[in-house]
C-alpha cells in the first residue's frame, strides 16, 4: 500500500491533489452531473495500482472523484482515489452526502463554486461536518 496512504479517509495529496475544470455555476448546475460518472475500469486499475493496491477488492472500494463532476472536477487520475465504502464512520457514501449537498448549496447560490471546489479537496470531513451542523455522520 502506498506509504502515507489512509484508504479510509482521504486521498495521499501527492497523488491526488484534486484537479477541476474551468466552469461557472451556471454551467456545473445546469449540466446532467448531480452524481459522478462512472471511471472507466482500465483507469480505476491504475488508480489502484498507483495507490500500491492492485489486488484490492474492486467492490470494497469506490474510485471518487476528490472533486465530484458535479462541482466541476475533471475526469483526471488527478483527481480520483480509492476509497472506502465501510472501513470507517467517514466512508464514500458519506462524502456523497457531502457531494450531493455542496451541488445543491452552489445552485442556489449560498456557497460559490470556488469555495465549494476548495473545501471538499482540502478537508472533506471538515467540509461535511460545517454544511451538515454535526461532528459524525448523518445516517
Amino acid at each position: 500500500m502506498y506509504a502515507g496512504f489512509v484508504p479510509m479517509t482521504f486521498p495521499a495529496t501527492e497523488l491526488t491533489p484534486g484537479v477541476a475544470q474551468v466552469k461557472t455555476r451556471d454551467q456545473v448546475c445546469r449540466s446532467n452531473y448531480g452524481k459522478n460518472r462512472d471511471v472507466p475500469p482500465a483507469l480505476r486499475r491504475k488508480v489502484f495500482e498507483l495507490y500500491g493496491m492492485p489486488r484490492a477488492d474492486p467492490q470494497a472500494y469506490e474510485v471518487d472523484y476528490l472533486i465530484t463532476p458535479a462541482l466541476g472536477g475533471a475526469d483526471d487520475i488527478g483527481n480520483l482515489w480509492p476509497q472506502s465504502y465501510s472501513a470507517t464512520m467517514w466512508n464514500a457514501r458519506v462524502k456523497d452526502a457531502l457531494e450531493d449537498r455542496l451541488h445543491e448549496l452552489v445552485c442556489r447560490g449560498d456557497v460559490d463554486l470556488p469555495t465549494a471546489q476548495r473545501e471538499i479537496s482540502t478537508d472533506w470531513i471538515a467540509a461535511y461536518k460545517k454544511y451538515f451542523h454535526t461532528d459524525k455522520p448523518v445516517n
